[in-house]
């Protein structure tokens, strides 16, 4: 009998803006650039980050409740359709607990009109998979010891103690972004992006759709938001 591949699995990332920069910027981000905490979603203190917002992550619990409804909207999609932009960059997620990586790869990769990202690994990734499908990009990120290498050690720098690479979370990252008009749902757990709709302002629509996720699970609280901008002087 054949031996069952064992699938790769990562260290959580956490969702902390220095841990996060620390490794975008080895990467290869523009210093200019830099992600930072959102501490709530009124207007004065959206209006306190740094303009212009390019993306926006969101960490939530994955519950009964948001998968019962990711079931449906998947359905729904595949029996109705969706418009969606061939210039949107979607990678699968095909490594455990690599949700945070993906929704930072997602973030940068669809911004790469107006974020610099200098040479280096990540500038590589995704020279290299620039016009393949979906899970081939997930195949690159997984043959990427640069990228693996770089995630597990800024894992590990979080304030709190990284779980194990097989311990279950119940935590996952995705990813906001606009393109050719619409604001898009990033999550590599999905088999394809989410459309929400026409943009007429990013960050506003955007709250909207987070507001969404908040509403299915309320009576829980871990739900945390960081923004990609440009870096406060």
């Amino acid at each position: 009998m054949a031996e069952t591949k064992k699938k790769l699995r990562w260290i959580p990332l956490e969702s902390n803006p220095e841990v996060m920069n620390n490794y975008v910027h080895k990467l290869g981000l523009s210093p200019l650039w830099a992600y930072t905490d959102v501490f709530g979603l009124e207007e004065e203190l959206l209006l306190m980050i740094p303009q212009p917002i390019k993306a926006f992550l969101l960490l939530f619990p994955i519950s009964e409740a948001h998968e019962n409804y990711c079931k449906a909207e998947v359905e729904s999609i595949k029996d109705n359709g969706q418009d969606t932009s061939s210039n949107v960059v979607f990678y699968k997620q095909t490594i455990g607990n690599a949700c945070g990586t993906i929704a930072l790869v997602h973030s940068l990769a669809n911004n790469r009109d107006s974020i610099p990202i200098e040479d280096g690994p990540l500038k590589r990734l995704l020279d290299k998979t620039k016009d393949l499908t979906p899970e081939e990009r997930a195949k690159c990120l997984e043959e990427d010891d640069e990228l693996t290498d770089a995630h597990q050690s800024s894992a590990r720098l979080g304030q709190t103690r990284a779980p194990g690479e097989n311990e279950r979370v119940d935590l996952h990252f995705i990813c906001l972004v606009e393109k050719d008009g619409s604001i898009y749902e990033l999550d590599g757990r999905k088999p394809f992006p989410i459309n929400h709709g026409s943009c007429s302002n990013f960050v506003k629509d955007s709250v909207k759709v987070i507001k969404k996720f908040i509403e299915r699970d309320t009576n829980n609280l871990q739900f945390t938001v960081v923004a990609l901008a440009p870096k406060a002087d």
